[in-house]
């Protein structure tokens, strides 16, 4: 073991870092400079930490206490020098080795990231790319399997309350506040993604369809007009079959003469058209009849009495307004008719255009709006406007289904995706045409319950009395006349 001395002439001028101390340890053991400029530092192995060599005084305690008892100098006496369990010889010595740590192996951590990449980049690209590259169905009337870019799909559930708008009214004729609203429901046919399909391939409120289901054969312009002409003719219908039912004079006019659809000749066996009549040839959905044979049409009326004395066969000279195109005029072969083979017509099935002459200005306000399934709504609202009493109990009802002037309920299209929009909106009672195809078998029932969620109650009503005996059991007040 080397003596004190030794150590302390010997070694090597260092600085050593002590071990954490408190404030009272740190100032006692502060670095001292001797006059030699020498100055040791030394870690212990005990709890307690003494000054080695600190001062001039120190140096000689050490120095005497190795004089008198060079081999058994005693804790007491000669503490500074042999306590320490190692001197501080360099600065190697005060420095605690740094062992560098191996990173992680965090290949999990990379591949969750790589394959979040990927799903991020697999739905981007599913939601550019068309339906039509993964999705198809036959089409029945060339039973050949087409692609489906589109779906139908649930719109939206309005109010019908806010959109009539009355004006002009007389003092005999009083509104009544409602309670709640009746909604009249749509659906709409966007195009679809391959993600899109994915998630709603097996959703009960979501039909995809190919092109020739959206569109048919007729253009954007025909569509369109057909639509809005669909709308206006419920509207007129809704009003005359309410103010009737209320006890108010209606008064019916002849209207234009305007082409809704055209007759088939050979019916195909699953409903769709194998063969149209000879004026397919010349007229589409939407044209406007002006003239035949020079005579004026001013109504349906005046056309069948310019046919009274053709024969099947004959033709005629028809001036058209074509929507989009402007007039023309064409010549078309007569027919005919498949249910009456003893009367001559044309093979159109004419719109209902007669205008409604009402006592008092009503207007309903449909927007951009098509088709005529909003016709029961409207006929149900207006009755409850006009009326004492709530029809809807208190209670939002939703109502589809096309009226006509005898008051009956047609059937309308995507009753799934109308259940699914009503149930969407928070309304729970639905009446729609009893007549419709999904109430008669248990898959269809099952869809409209699965669109619904199970939350909307269906009440099928062929009627108009239907109705309104259905919601007077759902709570509403009975019908009362005002006139």
């Amino acid at each position: 073991m080397p003596n004190a001395i030794t150590i302390a002439t010997s070694a090597p001028i260092t600085t050593a870092m002590p071990e954490l101390a408190t404030a009272a340890q740190t100032r006692r053991s502060g670095p001292d400079r001797l006059s030699s400029g020498a100055v040791v530092w030394a870690i212990p192995t005990g709890t307690h930490f003494r000054r080695t060599i600190g001062s001039l005084r120190g140096v000689w305690a050490v120095a005497l206490a190795f004089l008198r008892q060079p081999t058994k100098i005693s804790a007491n006496t000669a503490s500074p020098a042999i306590q320490p369990a190692r001197v501080v010889r360099s600065v190697t010595d005060t420095t605690t080795p740094i062992v560098p740590i191996a990173p992680p192996n965090r290949w999990w951590a990379w591949t969750l990231a790589a394959l979040a990449l990927l799903l991020l980049a697999v739905i981007a690209v599913s939601s550019v790319l068309p339906s039509s590259w993964v999705s198809d169905k036959e089409n029945r009337r060339t039973e050949e399997l087409q692609p489906t870019p589109y779906a139908l799909t649930p719109a939206s559930a309005e109010p019908v309350n806010d959109r009539i708008v009355f004006g002009g009214l007389p003092d005999d004729v009083e509104l009544y506040e409602t309670q709640s609203d009746f909604y009249f429901v749509t659906v709409t046919a966007p195009v679809q993604s391959v993600l899109s399909w994915f998630v709603g391939r097996d959703d009960a409120a979501i039909d995809f369809i190919t092109r020739e289901d959206k569109f048919g054969v007729r253009t954007a312009t025909q569509r369109r007009e057909l639509n809005l002409q669909q709308m206006r003719t419920a509207e007129q219908e809704a009003q005359y079959v309410a103010l009737t039912t209320l006890g108010y004079d209606v008064e019916i006019t002849p209207g234009e003469v305007i082409v809704q659809d055209l007759v088939c000749a050979i019916e195909a066996g699953d409903g769709t058209c194998e063969e149209f009549l000879a004026s397919d040839a010349e007229i589409d959905p939407a044209d406007r009849l002006i003239e035949i044979d020079g005579v004026e049409l001013d109504s349906v009326d005046t056309l069948s009495e310019q046919l009274a004395d053709k024969q099947p066969g004959d033709e005629v000279e028809l001036l058209i307004e074509r929507p989009g195109e402007g007039e023309r005029t064409v010549v078309v072969e007569l027919s005919a008719s498949p249910d009456d083979p003893e009367r001559t017509i044309i093979g159109f099935i004419p719109f209902d255009t007669r205008a409604i002459v009402l006592p008092f200005e009503v207007d309903i306000e449909t927007g951009g709006i098509g088709g005529p399934s909003a016709g029961l709504a409207f006929t149900l609202a207006l009755i409850d406007e006009l009326s004492p009493g709530s029809l809807t109990g208190g209670r939002n009802i939703a109502v589809t289904g096309t009226i006509s002037l005898d008051g009956s309920v047609g059937a309308i299209g995507g009753l799934p995706q109308k259940v699914s929009a009503v149930h969407q909106n928070g309304v729970d009672v639905f009446l729609v045409p009893a007549s419709q195809s999904e109430l008669t078998t248990p898959e269809g029932l099952e869809r409209l319950n699965d669109a619904g969620r199970g939350a909307v109650e269906i009440v099928p009503v062929a009627t108009l009395d239907e109705a309104l005996g259905a919601l007077a059991e759902l709570g509403g007040a009975p019908l009362v006349p005002v006139s």
